[in-house]
């Protein structure tokens, strides 16, 4: 049966659940966002595991978020019967402290409303991504879970409704409010229907703080949080941001490009920070800037394009066979092999990062000197790296090829770099970098521009069209008014731009040619058909593709051209980080309280 991802997102900065618009848990890692699954029907509705209700009875049910809030509300209303499912995991601070408490579970708070409901629970638990088969024991206040394939990993099902019946998935009738707390650990403190509501009060009150930090504006102040929310819900507690929550979720139903996204890309996590504080976030910037210093101060030599989202260098990539996959779609993957590539543009991303530091975020002396010794190292290979072939800002598994993004992207990590030197009155190292940075850049304009196509190109050595090839103004190469990038954008839409959506490319690779619209490559045409002056156009086309969110707002890795399906990785960190940055093109700051 087809499935489309209308899924809402809870979490913590632990890890975070895909919820069901029917109320399944069907994808849930623990403890941590990158450990194994636990619920895993999005991959394999058999076998994978899932916990929701069966539903005696026709109902209509709805979903929402509590305002402001990353509490997810799943609504169950008949003629006869009516309740609520609040899903939540628990984030507050510990009152007079700064301490976090924010544990790896998740409450399923019932709320009674009317009626005479009655539904049987469905809990079928599925750890270590069911290798293996999960047994349950129940104990005097819980149901203790595990996988024969790892017994030391173990979770905990507290509940109102008694633990018998949960198992042996009897009818139950409501009559009042009940819950579910689903934990990675035993507790040590009684678990009551209280406790439940006093966890509900503060978490909601701690996600009613961090939304009222948040900027507000006059027009799409409502999807511009929800992105902001859910960009929250993808950065593990160190500040690390991952792409998206999912592994293996195909870019096109059928195909094999399934790939593992839970970890930190620099290419995409860079945008970040400006974005943050740009919203009012300056708290979230510094943590994930103290990320990147812990991650790359101890390996001056060593930059790879992604990382765990503990600063792990090796990301083994292996596939579980014995999972079916999203709608059949193999292989499911962990891990992802990419860390290994050789990307010549993620020095940009990270230049650029940096120097955002440098602007945005006050620094202590020391930090600041870490940094200046990182910046040096990084300048020195790029001087080094610029003028060699790589796989490209899109990972291409194939041969190394001189891509324009990724000359440009150096282009940037350089002149970043003599901007820092600048600002640090370094001046021989920031006339260096700036003579290197206009070899790189008259090296593109010669190389990387078709005259014929009055265009630039993909690579210096195709005529291919590439939707990264809008970025250059974005990232100051080349000014939006400039008639060479004009007339690149009206070639890159003439291109690329199908049924409303954009391709990232359309040349074949090593995995044939892509068949799915890239999400984040659409808001990048809003972009540059503003800058050039088509902004009419630019907000058109934004409205339209607003309307191709999830019912909650959320969006993917990729869209499908014809039924506007989301597909990919899911939810996506970059897609909704540009879509702030796009909705920003058309929107005033206002004091517009909620």
């Amino acid at each position: 049966m087809s499935k489309n991802l209308n899924y809402g997102i809870v979490g913590n900065g632990s890890t975070a659940a895909l919820i069901s618009e029917h109320g399944f848990v069907e994808w849930f890692c623990l403890p941590h966002f990158d450990s194994s699954s636990c619920f895993a029907a999005l991959l394999d509705d058999e076998r994978g595991g899932k916990f929701g209700i069966k539903l005696v009875g026709d109902y209509d049910v709805r979903q929402s978020y509590v305002p402001h809030t990353n509490i997810l509300t799943t609504h169950y209303v008949s003629d006869e019967a009516e309740f609520k499912i609040f899903d939540f995991m628990p984030c507050y601070y510990h009152p007079g402290t700064s301490n976090l408490y924010n544990p790896s579970e998740l409450y399923r708070y019932i709320r009674y409303i009317k009626g005479v409901p009655r539904f049987s629970v469905v809990y079928e638990p599925r750890p270590d991504y069911a290798r293996g088969e999960c047994v349950l024991a129940i104990s005097f206040n819980h149901i203790e879970s595990y996988s024969t394939s790892n017994e030391r990993d173990r979770q905990y099902l507290y509940s109102s409704i008694p633990l018998e019946s949960i198992v042996s998935q009897e009818v139950f009738t409501l009559e009042k409010d009940e819950f579910f707390l689903f934990s990675s650990n035993e507790k040590l403190t009684d678990v009551t229907l209280e406790r439940e509501k006093a966890d509900y009060c503060r978490t909601m009150v701690f996600w009613l703080n961090w939304s009222e930090q948040t900027k507000k504006y006059e027009v799409y102040n409502d999807v511009i949080e929800r992105s902001l929310l859910t960009l929250k819900l993808l950065s593990f507690d160190n500040g690390a941001m991952m792409a998206a929550l999912t592994t293996s979720l195909p870019e096109a139903i059928g195909e094999t490009r399934n790939w593992d996204y839970r970890f930190c890309w620099l290419r995409d996590a860079s945008m970040s920070i400006e974005t943050l504080v740009k919203l009012g976030h300056t708290r979230s910037a510094k943590r994930f800037m103290q990320f990147v210093r812990s991650t790359f101060v101890a390996n001056h030599d060593s930059f790879q394009i992604m990382y765990g989202i503990r600063g792990e260098q090796k990301l083994h990539e292996e596939e579980l066979t014995h999972l079916s996959g999203y709608e059949n779609s193999k292989p499911v993957r962990v891990g992802n092999a990419a860390y290994h590539q050789k990307q010549n543009d993620s020095y940009g991303y990270l230049m650029n990062l940096i120097y955002q530091y440098f602007t945005l975020l006050p620094s202590r002396q020391e930090d600041l000197e870490d940094i200046w010794d990182m910046v040096k190292n990084i300048m020195a290979t790029v001087q080094k790296e610029w003028k060699k072939a790589d796989k490209g800002i899109w990972e291409i598994r194939g041969k190394a090829q001189h891509f324009v993004s990724s000359k440009v992207m150096c282009w940037v990590a350089l002149d970043r770099g003599a901007r820092i030197a600048a600002l640090l009155h370094r001046e021989q190292f920031a006339k260096d970098w700036r003579g290197e940075a206009d070899r790189v850049k008259n090296d593109v304009m010669k190389k990387g521009w078709n005259e014929e196509l009055k265009s630039f190109t993909q690579t210096y050595n195709n005529t291919a069209m590439d939707s990264s090839l809008l970025l250059m103004e974005e990232y100051g190469f080349i000014d939006g008014q400039d008639p060479k990038y004009k007339s690149t954008v009206r070639m890159v839409k003439k291109e690329l731009f199908h049924h409303g959506l954009m391709y990232r490319y359309n040349a074949p690779d090593d995995f044939g040619t892509p068949k799915s619209a890239f999400t984040l490559c659409t808001f990048w045409l809003i972009r540059a058909l503003f800058v050039t002056g088509k902004k009419e156009k630019a907000q058109e086309l934004f409205n339209q593709l607003l309307g191709y969110s999830n019912h909650l707002g959320l969006f993917s890795e990729d869209i499908d051209f014809k039924t506007k399906r989301l597909l990919g990785n899911f939810p996506q960190a970059y897609s909704h980080l540009a879509l702030v940055n796009s909705a920003l093109l058309f929107t005033q700051e206002t004091n517009k309280p909620f």
